[in-house]
């Protein structure tokens, strides 16, 4: 008697090491799987990153924050490039207030409206890009800029156009 438990104990043993052996080989490989999708994943996105950062250094490389030699114009000049853009940025918002038409923008508004200037980019230490709005029409403008002996801006519109309206 003694030895038939045993010998069942023993069986039942081997079952639960046999099931226990079946099942971490199962979680295993579902693991392996996992891990498997992951780093196909993985590879994908740096794929998208380095692909992001192209398009980035390709969209910036008309930008002054990046423009080495233009941020050296302004510093041999004396200027502190940090406070300089905002300030000419902020000036050539500052025209938006202007009583009447507005003093860039060659176009006239929409009966009732005013054309704004809406987003403004500086190219390099000479040129400027932006682009206007009086909400149901809109374009574009090219400007160029000096700063003056008596630093003062002065913004000079070299081109422009206005979208067709449909």
């Amino acid at each position: 008697m003694k030895s038939r438990i045993l010998m069942y104990l023993f069986v039942f043993s081997i079952l639960l090491v046999l099931f226990q052996y079946v099942n971490a080989k199962r979680v295993f490989e579902d693991m392996d799987n996992k891990l498997i999708g992951y780093k196909t994943q993985l590879e994908k996105y740096k794929d998208s990153v380095a692909g992001l950062q192209n398009d980035i250094a390709e969209v910036s490389h008309f930008n002054l924050d990046r423009n080495e030699d233009a941020i050296s114009y302004f510093e041999n000049e004396g200027y502190n490039v940090d406070e300089l853009i905002p300030f000419i940025k902020d000036e050539l918002y500052k025209l938006n207030e202007a009583k009447g038409d507005h003093p860039i923008v060659p176009y006239a508004a929409s009966e009732g409206r005013k054309m704004l200037i809406n987003t403004v980019k500086m190219l390099n230490h000479k040129w400027i890009i932006a682009d206007f709005s009086d909400g149901e029409y809109w374009g574009e403008i090219f400007l160029t800029y000096q700063i003056t002996e008596g630093k003062q801006l002065k913004f000079n519109l070299v081109e422009s156009f206005l979208y067709p309206f449909d």
